[in-house]
């Protein structure tokens, strides 16, 4: 089983609960309709990594978004994770309007930093994804359509967290391909403090 590392622990998730369109912007960006409802779907044990794996025969896109480790059904601990798409494949399979998980699900498709306690109040936790030292996604709870305490709301109105599982509670706009080499540097903010700092080398 694939882990994470929260302070000294390491934790092995049970699943990853994925939460899409969640930000307005990005919604606009895909061309997407602003759903009714949260938008969830699921990525395995197997999809979790700490390294950014780069298969290049297939276009690979970045999507940064604020996570949350589960303990005891409450947002125990908040990390930076980047859900990685096979684009293609995923408009083809929402074309046909068939699921998404040969897009979503794939190994090493869900790559996160350390996780750190979470703060009592979520409403100034932002994220910025830096690539090649510029800027590409900035984004936090404010901006989203359903905060994460909604988010997990709504999922344990049908589905169990096992403590452990993961929460990916959206991405805002600026996705785009991952390239050979290159350096990403995803960080977690709580108003002006840093709380999470992770680099990756594609």
């Amino acid at each position: 089983m694939n882990s994470v590392n929260y302070g000294n622990q390491k934790l092995q998730p049970s699943k990853v609960v994925c939460v899409g369109r969640n930000y307005v912007d990005h919604i606009e960006e895909l061309g997407n309709e602003v759903p009714t409802q949260p938008v969830i779907f699921l990525k395995p044990n197997s999809a979790i990594s700490n390294q950014l794996v780069l298969d290049q025969r297939e276009n690979i896109h970045y999507e940064a978004e604020l996570s949350f480790l589960i303990i005891n059904n409450e947002l125990a601990a908040v990390g930076l994770g980047i859900d990685l798409t096979k684009r293609d494949i995923q408009t083809q399979l929402k074309s046909k309007g068939l699921p998404w998980e040969r897009a979503k699900g794939f190994d090493h498709s869900a790559v996160f930093s350390e996780f750190v306690e979470a703060p009592t109040d979520l409403k100034n936790l932002t994220i910025e994804l830096e690539i090649n030292g510029v800027i590409v996604q900035q984004g936090g709870v404010s901006h989203m359509l359903n905060s994460p305490l909604e988010l997990l709301d709504e999922v344990v109105s049908f589905m169990s967290f096992e403590n452990g599982d993961i929460l990916m509670t959206g991405t805002p706009s600026g996705v785009g391909i991952v390239n050979k080499a290159d350096i990403f540097i995803g960080r977690v903010f709580n108003g002006n403090q840093l709380l999470v700092s992770r680099e990756w080398r594609a």
